[in-house]
């Protein structure tokens, strides 16, 4: 038997062990969600950030540069989330003349689908941002007890940080100091 015969088995493996290795890769990182400048805090700048929306497209915290924004972290899984979200979609449509927009960052789940489906069946239509790994939530401090608020002004500043379930009143008042009167 020649000796090019034993190798192959080898080279076979080889082969598709860099054919998935390199799938992988090129897969990951188009999707990577990266993060910049720091912690959150009020009074601090809010941390930059880039992601993916649930269809694919990229999201940047950038791109809402000069309007207020509203960061609510939810998942799925959070009864507190799903009783918030319309709420949520209310103040967003009222304040949204003034240029006030929320980002729905999900956090940790990985099933764009089922995310959506769930914001369709609340009757929700945030701007919806996938963090699978936790990247965003760490910056802005979010590790345990959904839903969290993070509201910013036109100049990127966090003004307040809303752990869990408040009522909307409360939330609205928050949205109309840094977004205005609505038109």
């Amino acid at each position: 038997m020649p000796r090019w015969a034993l190798a192959l088995p080898l080279l076979v493996v080889v082969a598709a062990t860099a054919t998935a290795v390199a799938m992988i890769t090129s897969g990951g990182s188009a999707k990577t969600v990266s993060v910049a400048g720091g912690v959150a805090r009020v009074g601090g700048t809010a941390p930059a950030f880039t992601s993916w929306d649930l269809t694919g497209n990229k999201v940047s915290l950038a791109d809402f540069k000069g309007r207020p924004v509203l960061l609510t972290f939810w998942a799925t899984w959070c009864t507190a989330c799903q009783d918030e979200l319309p709420a949520l979609q209310r103040i967003r449509d009222r304040y949204q003349s003034t240029g006030f927009t929320i980002l729905a960052v999900n956090y940790k789940e990985t099933n764009n689908a089922r995310m959506s489906q769930y914001l369709a069946g609340l009757h929700v239509n945030l701007e919806a941002v996938i963090d699978p790994e936790g990247a965003i939530a760490t910056a802005y401090g979010v590790d345990i007890g959904l839903p969290i608020n993070v509201l910013l002004d036109r100049k990127a500043t966090v003004t307040q940080i809303i752990v869990g379930l408040v009522p909307s009143a409360a939330l609205e008042t928050a949205v109309g100091k840094v977004a205005g009167p609505t038109a």
